[in-house]
């Protein structure tokens, strides 16, 4: 299928390994111009490399941390006037709400609220004035079913989510789309690293704990990055525009109810 992207631009952020980096594949095999954008400068030129020499698409690396001001314009002004933007952060750590600070919480705000917010804010008009324009937040599937040891992270994307559902209908009719992606169980890093967590809380191995979640899950299987890169492309082609702030929970199964 021909998404109708061909020329079109992007920023994704968070994109140097991941959901992101397979986002942002995604999109370039699409014939789309993207900037991407995380904090270590080595591993996104690594990335943008990669993604150049496969897709042959225009990648431009912009390190940097994208909570911060000066980080988003930096990436903006590498692309002032995209028609896709991908909102992507790592989460915040595991752990007792009460051990966390108000410090802790401000920045996860920062991370998986307030920065989508900033940068779609910075977007927006732009989109409505071209008359096209795709955003997708990569959040969690615990949007839905809340992980009690990510106290954190459900907050701060639960509030992220509320303010897309309202958005999302206000700009609709200029085709617009603001949809939500809820990664479950993808084999990525950040997977590892929980697991490692919680192999050590529990007396496990991490390949334990992984195997674990394998068995639990329908599709009997971890999700692979890719698939939810081609996921993304889908919902910023020309062929979603009639798909308006939605949470679509990618998870091979493991959520359980009747009405999504």
């Amino acid at each position: 299928m021909d998404l109708g992207l061909v020329g079109k631009r992007a920023i994704v952020c968070a994109a140097s390994k991941g959901l992101g980096r397979a986002s942002a594949m995604a999109l370039a095999r699409e014939g789309v111009a993207v900037v991407i954008n995380a904090r270590g400068a080595a591993a996104l030129e690594e990335t943008a490399a990669e993604i150049r020499a496969e897709t042959g698409a225009a990648v431009t690396a912009v390190a940097g941390n994208i909570t911060t001001e000066a980080g988003r314009a930096a990436v903006l002004a590498a692309c002032p006037e995209p028609d896709i933007l991908v909102n992507n952060a790592g989460g915040p750590p595991a752990g007792d709400f009460r051990n966390w600070s108000r410090e802790d919480w401000l920045r996860a705000l920062d991370a998986n609220m307030l920065t989508p917010i900033a940068l779609i804010r910075a977007v927006i008009d732009g989109m409505i004035a071209r008359r096209f324009g795709r955003i997708v937040n990569i959040t969690s599937g615990s949007v839905k079913s809340p992980i009690p040891s990510l106290g954190m992270s459900n907050g701060a994307r639960a509030g992220l989510t509320g303010f897309v559902a309202g958005l999302a209908r206000q700009v609709a009719r200029h085709n617009v789309c603001i949809n939500n992606l809820l990664p479950g169980p993808f084999l990525t890093d950040r997977l590892r690293s929980n697991a490692v967590e919680l192999a050590e809380a529990s007396g496990r191995t991490p390949e334990q704990v992984l195997e674990d979640r394998i068995r639990a899950n329908p599709a009997a299987r971890l999700g692979d990055p890719a698939e939810f890169g081609f996921a993304c492309a889908f919902l910023c082609s020309a062929h979603a525009g009639y798909i308006v702030g939605q949470n679509l929970l990618l998870d091979g199964g493991a959520y359980n109810s009747s009405m999504g």
